[in-house]
């Protein structure tokens, strides 16, 4: 089958993805522009999970000032190398997630970082909310009232701001399969006014 350049063009500026990927999807979705989209989306996702475990020592400290200057974030943003650093796709991710900070107000990056004693006692609250259930059913209902909470504190699993269908994990991941190297959250902190 036939790609046309223009086609293959059209699909890189809207996903970012490599030129050569572009082409290998559309062969590959027969020419299908939304399932060349979704082939890369999968490949993407794919990507970001290998590259994962790779260290990430490198990265940009991002500020961000809201509200007339009444609420600030700092956020330390890591990737594997300067060159990535300067570009102009991380930088753009870092803003982003700054505005999303400020925003939603996440108070942990990751599940990892929350104290286990807060955990239990989310837990608690949950079981005294579904007391009386079948013991089955309280523990699906108890591990989904979790999941809501950790979706309150945990920036990572936070429907992302300027796009509610991703999660800012997905957001960063998106944007690794575009850089080709591992992205994470160091840190951050959010200054508010009278807070």
């Amino acid at each position: 089958m036939e790609i046309s350049a223009k086609l293959v063009s059209t699909l890189r500026s809207s996903t970012g993805a490599g030129l050569m990927d572009c082409k290998n999807a559309l062969i590959a979705a027969q020419g299908d522009f939304d399932k060349a989209v979704t082939i890369l989306k999968k490949k993407g996702v794919a990507t970001a999970a290998k590259k994962l475990g790779r260290e990430a020592n490198e990265g940009i400290i991002e500020s961000y000032i809201h509200g007339e200057g009444r609420i600030g974030v700092l956020l330390e943003l890591n990737c594997e190398t300067d060159f990535v650093a300067k570009n102009s796709e991380f930088k753009r991710l870092a803003h982003d997630i700054c505005m999303h900070i400020a925003a939603l107000n996440p108070i942990y990056v990751s599940r990892n970082e929350v104290p286990p004693e807060l955990v239990a006692n989310e837990q608690e609250i949950a079981r005294a909310q579904v007391a009386g259930k079948p013991q089955h059913a309280m523990d699906k209902i108890v591990e989904g009232k979790l999941d809501k909470w950790y979706q309150q504190v945990c920036l990572l699993e936070q429907p992302f701001v300027k796009d509610q269908d991703k999660t800012v994990n997905e957001f960063i991941a998106a944007t690794i399969a575009i850089t080709g190297e591992n992205i994470c959250v160091g840190r951050f902190v959010r200054f508010q006014i009278k807070e």
